[in-house]
């Protein structure tokens, strides 16, 4: 059959990015075939598109999506035609209307979710869990220092460092967006845009520190987090949307009070279907339990791919966002 997929022929600005009529064959052995209704963009499209993750070319686009299965391969007992599913991460290549997927990298889309709330959660949820429950397990009372906290995986952090019992300390750009944050889970937002991040963090904390602190910014806010740190405190550098942070060097760590730092992905995390199949539904439990919630989702068509790009790299977006195939 054929179907609708975002296409890149080279790595660049979102000018590289085009729709394109593909080939998808009948699922083989172990697959699955998924009409999908909502796709996830994350910034890791960004990278895949940029280059910085270099890719094999040409290449679909998309970590992240949502559907219904329409056939199955030779092999697959566990899904049938109709069920309800959705995934993040693996091989880029979600931005399509069908998709052939691993049937054991797929998790059930569980009644009462909706795709687009499963498409804009799963993976950036997924994100969260290992961040607080695994790379560092956060505590109650807990102070805890997240950058970007007004976007997916931000928000998505606000309200489960909440449900913890941390004190979640958040950085966004302007008002508007500090405002989001603090309705999501931060006991306090600084405006990255008004405040000396480092002083606010340090009055925050009677000039001790934060015993963690997540950053998806990279290079930008490598000083900033390096000096928010409390004494032993860790250093949680996932993301890089300013750029790759300078190499860190081991004598610093020690200079600043032997520091940790840690350059954690999701992929090493949910590498087994066991430890993706418990992360997804750790993050689908506290759904249920009206726990998280997806604060604000912004919805694009496929068409519009490009400007969905432009406005993720601008910083122009709140929360997550959606791709309608």
């Amino acid at each position: 059959m054929q179907t609708q997929a975002v296409q890149i022929h080279a790595q660049g600005g979102p000018e590289v990015l085009a729709v394109e009529t593909i080939d998808v064959p009948e699922p083989g052995a172990g697959q699955v075939l998924v009409r999908q209704t909502a796709i996830g963009l994350n910034y890791q499209d960004i990278y895949h598109r940029s280059g910085l993750y270099p890719l094999p070319l040409p290449s679909g686009l998309g970590t992240e999506a949502a559907g219904v299965v329409e056939r199955v391969g030779a092999g697959v007992s566990q899904w049938r035609e109709g069920d309800r599913v959705c995934y993040g991460g693996g091989a880029p290549g979600a931005c399509a209307a069908h998709r052939l997927m691993p049937a054991d990298r797929l998790v059930r889309t569980p009644d009462g979710v909706s795709d687009d709330v499963a498409a804009s959660l799963l993976m950036k949820g997924m994100t969260v869990e290992y961040l607080l429950n695994r790379c560092h397990a956060v505590q109650p009372g807990e102070a805890v220092l997240f950058h970007a906290a007004a976007g997916g995986v931000g928000l998505l952090a606000g309200q489960w460092g909440r449900h913890l019992g941390a004190r979640m300390i958040g950085i966004a750009g302007g008002p508007e967006k500090v405002a989001l944050a603090l309705a999501n889970g931060y006991a306090e937002c600084i405006d990255r845009h008004s405040e000396d991040v480092v002083v606010r963090v340090k009055a925050l904390t009677g000039g001790h520190g934060v015993p963690v602190v997540y950053d998806s910014v990279g290079k930008n806010t490598f000083e900033q987090s390096l000096h928010s740190l409390a004494p032993r405190g860790l250093f949680v550098s996932f993301g890089t949307t300013t750029g790759v942070p300078p190499a860190v060097e081991p004598p610093l760590l020690q200079k600043m009070g032997s520091l940790y730092f840690t350059r954690p992905t999701l992929v090493t995390y949910i590498a087994s279907t066991d430890e993706l199949q418990a992360s997804a539904a750790a993050v689908f439990d506290l759904v249920a339990r009206g726990v998280l919630s997806v604060a604000a989702t912004q919805r694009y068509a496929m068409a519009d791919i490009a400007q969905a790009h432009r406005d993720l790299e601008a910083g122009r977006t709140k929360g997550s966002i959606l791709i309608i195939p």
